[in-house]
């Protein structure tokens, strides 16, 4: 196999496993908690602020890949307490909360950056060689950690006493109330734990591109469409969705141009949502 084929297979894998990143704290508060939260990309934004700031006042960027989902998800549980809450029975209200949210939070993180974006340098930046192509170590753990982090929440939901409730919770809340778990403390931690996770994708993500302001917002549609073709209500569904639109730009972006491949991919989404409304993986309430 030559080197340029392995890059390519290379390139195409690590786009996805980027995409997937970013989709896991979705697929958690759009995905299964269904509130359209259009402050996900300032939560991804909020954890390269954070793995930024360590990373030059302290010097210690690890520290701050593992500092930046505790502060997200801080921020989030209040964000939950204090507004989104009040939204659950109303989406379009929620959506236009925490789109002034979103605005708010980028707006006030631009007049404190460098609009032309600020370089964080990857915790590691060595390369490995396989078959004569070098490849960026950095890449390959994004990989790893992505593919644990799928597998490990997958097992927690479906085999555990705590996924089991977060299902239950979310699938039925007025049942799960009459007995006797919290459904507002529930409610909450799983706004938190999916927006730490968006949190740590933008520490790990933001070595491979430059801090700016619109990071994580610059992601935002493709993330959404990631849901839409996977559907509602479960955690599968946008994981598979951002790996097909993932990997199919991906592979379109070895032949034709970015931009060509970024349009072919929405008419791919817009053409599988109209054959799946519901997406690959509906499930309902």
């Amino acid at each position: 196999m030559s080197p340029q084929v392995i890059r390519g297979i290379f390139d195409v894998l690590s786009l996805s496993s980027v995409l997937i990143l970013l989709v896991i704290g979705m697929a958690i508060i759009v995905g299964m908690m269904k509130v359209f939260n259009m402050c996900q990309g300032e939560f991804i934004l909020l954890g390269a602020v954070t793995a930024f700031l360590f990373g030059k006042y302290l010097h210690n960027i690890w520290l701050g890949i593992i500092v930046a989902p505790l502060v997200v998800a801080l921020f989030g549980f209040i964000l939950e307490r204090t507004t989104i809450n009040r939204f659950y029975t109303n989406p379009q209200a929620a959506l236009l909360a925490t789109f002034a949210v979103g605005l708010i939070i980028r707006e006030t993180l631009r007049t404190k950056m460098n609009t032309q974006g600020a370089p964080v340098n990857a915790p590691i930046q060595n390369y490995i060689k396989i078959g004569g192509a070098s490849l960026p170590l950095w890449r390959v753990v994004i990989m790893l950690v992505t593919l644990t982090l799928v597998i490990t929440i997958s097992i927690v939901l479906l085999k555990t006493n705590l996924g089991m409730m977060v299902r239950a919770t979310l699938d039925n809340p007025d049942l799960v109330s009459v007995s006797g778990i919290s459904t507002k403390w529930m409610y909450a931690g799983t706004y938190a734990v999916g927006a730490g996770l968006s949190g740590f994708a933008g520490a790990m993500i933001v070595p491979l591109q430059t801090l700016y302001p619109n990071l994580g917002y610059d992601n935002l549609i493709l993330m959404f469409i990631a849901v839409m073709i996977g559907g509602l209500g479960q955690f599968a569904g946008p994981i598979v969705g951002a790996a097909l639109i993932a990997a199919t730009g991906a592979i379109l972006g070895q032949f034709i141009s970015p931009v060509t491949a970024q349009i072919l991919v929405v008419l791919f989404a817009v053409a599988l949502t109209r054959l799946r409304p519901a997406g690959i993986f509906q499930r309902g309430r």
